[in-house]
């Protein structure tokens, strides 16, 4: 091989090396920018309420002091959204009698662990009926995961969230009046909507405002307790 041609693909291959640690430094530095969980999510995590299990990458939110039901809800969050903002939301529902499994993502992005939950039914064998559900991003993947295993969820529950793909699993999706981030269009083929008077898009979880979404009218905690009451209402009527 002739001097110039290993010259350049040494060239070539530097300028590779270089562009892809540039590329991955910049991803980093995207993923450093996410928002964090205010100081009610961290008490409901990490606080002295019973019934809160820490398992690798995910919270399981007990009805009672860690005895399950056999009805449990998956959630993934929202995207660049700390896992642990939706732990009252969660806890709320739990404690409505549904066990809910808090998935913690990689870089904070459900994009990157689709099928995160693979790993949450062995980790609860007793629980008969699942459900799926996320926030935003997070609610697209959790319906894409669905899709693909409609043996394994009986619903799904989408927060200021649309279905990606084609699902014949009964959904139910919930978003706010004011959410000026979610593209309402692609709801038009979910029959099981409820818009929440004065809700936006952040308020399903606890991580503080999110740029470009709308001013609720609403406080936080009264979204999401018509959250909790729309879910369990959707889940009860599916077991009946």
């Amino acid at each position: 091989m002739k001097a110039k041609t290993k010259k350049r693909l040494k060239i070539t291959a530097i300028s590779i090396v270089a562009l892809l640690l540039v590329v991955a430094g910049a991803f980093y530095i995207y993923t450093l920018d996410y928002y964090r969980a205010d100081e009610a999510a961290v008490q409901a995590v990490f606080g002295e309420e019973k019934g809160v299990v820490s398992l690798e990458n995910m919270w399981v939110f007990y009805p009672d002091q860690q005895q399950t039901s056999d009805t449990a809800l998956i959630f993934y969050p929202g995207g660049k959204v700390e896992a642990t903002a939706y732990a009252p939301l969660l806890q709320e529902l739990s404690r409505n009698g549904l066990t809910c499994v808090l998935l913690k993502m990689p870089f904070n992005l459900a994009v990157l662990d689709i099928n995160a939950a693979d790993r949450v039914f062995k980790q609860l064998p007793e629980v008969k009926h699942w459900y799926i559900g996320g926030h935003s991003l997070g609610g697209a993947m959790a319906s894409s995961y669905a899709g693909k295993h409609n043996d394994k969820v009986q619903g799904m529950v989408l927060l200021g969230a649309y279905p990606v793909g084609d699902t014949e699993i009964p959904t139910l999706a919930i978003h706010g009046s004011e959410d000026m981030i979610l593209d309402t269009a692609k709801l038009d083929a979910v029959p099981n909507q409820h818009v929440i008077k004065g809700g936006n898009h952040a308020y399903f979880g606890n991580y503080g405002e999110q740029d470009g979404d709308g001013t609720a009218a609403i406080t936080r905690e009264e979204q999401q307790r018509q959250t909790v009451e729309e879910i369990i209402s959707f889940i009860h009527e599916q077991e009946n």
